[in-house]
């Protein structure tokens, strides 16, 4: 279990506080990112009505993911939020895919990366929500439907986001524990390509719409 266990690491020491950094997370993280970058840009650069692949691809993402959103949002709503809802879909597609690669790691193998995109959604349907109904309104909703469960409300919210952000953790470290221990028993020969197109592929998808699906609704239960 050492690919698993053995973690390469950043420290910084700050004002006597030492401060460490998984690098792994943060450069597959930076390296998915840069992926996503020269993709919209062979997708943009020549644009025309005869498209090249990247065009093709990146119209069907574009397409599928406004009508999602403008499905759980008004179409106004839509505009200020599908960028955030398509974005964040090809960035945990991607994430869950490299892992795939030899020699790459998934950042949602770590919980700090899905915990941040779990908080991140979280204040961001909040914020929509107090902007939409404004505060008064928003706060409001907390003592429904009587004014004492007010604590189960907010623990409610609260749980939504160790949820979200669990859920794709767990399946992707999951995935790997079992892809890792498969390939100790049976030497790589034939059963862990199954598994790495299984779990890297099929399941990095499927978690990838759940997750972005989940912050769409959360979004679109505090603005209504």
């Amino acid at each position: 279990m050492e690919e698993l266990t053995q973690v390469w690491e950043w420290t910084l020491d700050v004002a006597g506080y030492r401060l460490v950094f998984n690098a792994t997370t943060i450069t597959m993280s930076l390296i998915v990112g840069g992926l996503l970058i020269v993709f919209g840009w062979a997708a943009t650069r020549q644009k025309s009505m005869i498209p090249n692949p990247f065009q093709v691809v990146a119209e069907i993402f574009v397409e599928s993911f406004w009508n999602l959103t403008k499905d759980a949002l008004d179409e106004d709503m839509a505009k200020t939020y599908f960028p955030l809802i398509c974005a964040l879909f090809m960035f945990l597609l991607l994430c869950n895919w490299i892992g795939i690669v030899p020699w790459m790691s998934e950042p949602t193998k770590d919980l700090n990366t899905t915990l941040g995109l779990g908080i991140l959604g979280f204040f961001l349907a909040h914020y929509a929500g107090i902007r939409t109904k404004g505060f008064a309104a928003y706060a409001k909703e907390y003592f429904q439907p009587v004014f004492f469960m007010m604590p189960l409300n907010v623990i409610g919210e609260l749980a939504k986001v160790i949820s979200i952000s669990f859920r794709l953790y767990g399946n992707i470290m999951g995935g790997s524990i079992i892809i890792l221990v498969v390939s100790h028993l049976v030497y790589g020969l034939l059963i862990p390509p199954f598994l790495y197109a299984f779990f890297g592929l099929f399941v990095g998808t499927v978690q990838a719409f759940v997750f972005t699906m989940l912050t769409l609704v959360y979004i679109s239960v505090q603005v209504k």
